[in-house]
């Protein structure tokens, strides 16, 4: 059955556990990095050999379950209505958007967003993060059949975005990754081969005080994680614990101009229409001070649940 391991923080001792309802069960063996801990569950069939004690969920201080000295690579425009609302056409867009995040920006799930002062339009964006079970070093062919040889478990990532920054100045790598803007967990999900069909079943929610903003489900994804870790093989290497971002579905407060539109728009000045792009920003709902960002990924059976996370938004130098 599937494990939800949680790394955490007590009494100065960085350790890791598995969590069940709200008690963890220290692990004996302890891991440096979510790599570690991912050859070490590999090469033993996910037993993980626990201590006799349990620890209260409440004292302890939850950590990322992603270490920072992993890889964050992301996929964008991956469910076919964020595609609409991101100004695309689904069905002419038949490449799979790649890009990266800062490994800096990992933080927990219970951490505070940090909203930089310079940044107007901050976003948000749930998506189901894969964490990657052995190294992959030349192309190879990833499909249903053979897919839990390369993924190991899931978290839920939250993608903050700066808008004004991201778009503007076309720069998904900097938008997206100051610090604090990467949550991943509260835990990570290690599935067995024969829980892998979980991947087309979870849902994902995102809540912003308590208002449903975000819902869909992986079933909805358009590049699949075999398809995409095909194609990324033949890019570039992946390690053990490296993380991959799997998109985010509809419902983030960026509105992007339809292709028409944005046609029509590079006939005017490009200072007239970054004006513009920002005008209708500001009619947008964008994260604010005080904001609170809840963001949720399981199965509906509860078979597959990867708890919550809950993010404050604080402002640049309140921290």
């Amino acid at each position: 059955m599937s494990l939800n391991v949680i790394r955490y923080s007590q009494n100065s001792t960085i350790a890791w556990g598995l969590l069940e309802g709200d008690k963890i069960t220290p692990l004996k063996e302890n891991f440096a990095t979510t790599g570690d801990l991912i050859r070490y569950a590999d090469e033993h069939n996910n037993d993980l050999p626990v201590l006799k004690q349990s620890i209260d969920l409440s004292d302890v201080s939850i950590l990322s379950p992603v270490t920072r000295n992993q890889q964050f690579v992301c996929q964008g425009a991956n469910y076919r209505q964020h595609m609409i609302e991101s100004g695309m056409n689904p069905d002419e867009k038949n490449f799979n958007m790649i890009f990266r995040k800062a490994s800096s920006c990992i933080t927990h799930a219970d951490s505070d967003v940090v909203k930089p002062a310079h940044v107007r339009f901050l976003d948000y964006e749930v998506e189901l993060g894969i964490i990657i079970k052995r190294p992959i070093e030349k192309a190879i062919k990833v499909t249903s059949s053979n897919l839990a040889d390369y993924v190991a478990g899931i978290v839920i990532v939250n993608d903050y975005s700066a808008r004004d920054v991201q778009i503007p100045q076309m720069q998904f790598y900097k938008g997206k990754s100051f610090r604090t803007f990467g949550p991943v967990g509260p835990v990570l999900c290690l599935l067995l081969p024969d829980e892998m069909h979980y991947l087309d079943k979870l849902q994902l929610c995102l809540t912003v005080n308590g208002m449903v903003r975000q819902k869909d489900t992986t079933a909805n994804l358009v590049f699949k994680p075999d398809v995409t870790l095909t194609e990324l093989s033949g890019v570039q290497d992946f390690n053990p614990g490296d993380l991959l971002a799997t998109g985010t579905p509809a419902g983030c407060a960026l509105s992007i101009p339809s292709q028409k539109i944005q046609k029509l728009s590079a006939l005017i000045p490009e200072k007239q229409k970054w004006q513009a792009f920002m005008r209708i920003q500001k009619k947008q709902p964008y994260l604010n001070k005080g904001d609170l960002v809840e963001t949720t990924i399981a199965t509906a059976c509860g078979k597959v649940d990867l708890g919550k996370q809950r993010n404050r938004v604080v402002e640049e130098g309140a921290v």
